[in-house]
């Protein structure tokens, strides 16, 4: 996994192993959103494995999102 990640321009940043849902846990830096569509599409289309991503979001991304302004109304409002 280490080289077909270093491959698309990414590092290997930790796997563990695991109990329950999941067998292993891979934390990975990739370049983008449309990098990490292609490792998992990838990854999950051997059939070997199958794959779950979960896009981790840092502080910088999470105030940025806060500084966007948008109308929205709740349901029953």
């Amino acid at each position: 996994m280490q080289a077909a990640v270093q491959a698309v321009g990414g590092k290997l940043e930790c796997f563990y192993y695991a109990f329950g849902a999941d067998d292993a846990v891979m934390i990975l830096d990739l370049p983008d959103n449309i990098t990490a569509a292609a490792v998992g599409l990838t990854t999950a289309g051997s059939g070997a494995v199958r794959v779950r991503t979960t896009p981790l979001l840092t502080v910088e991304d999470v105030d940025k999102a806060l500084e966007i302004q948008m109308k929205y109304r709740p349901p029953g409002k």
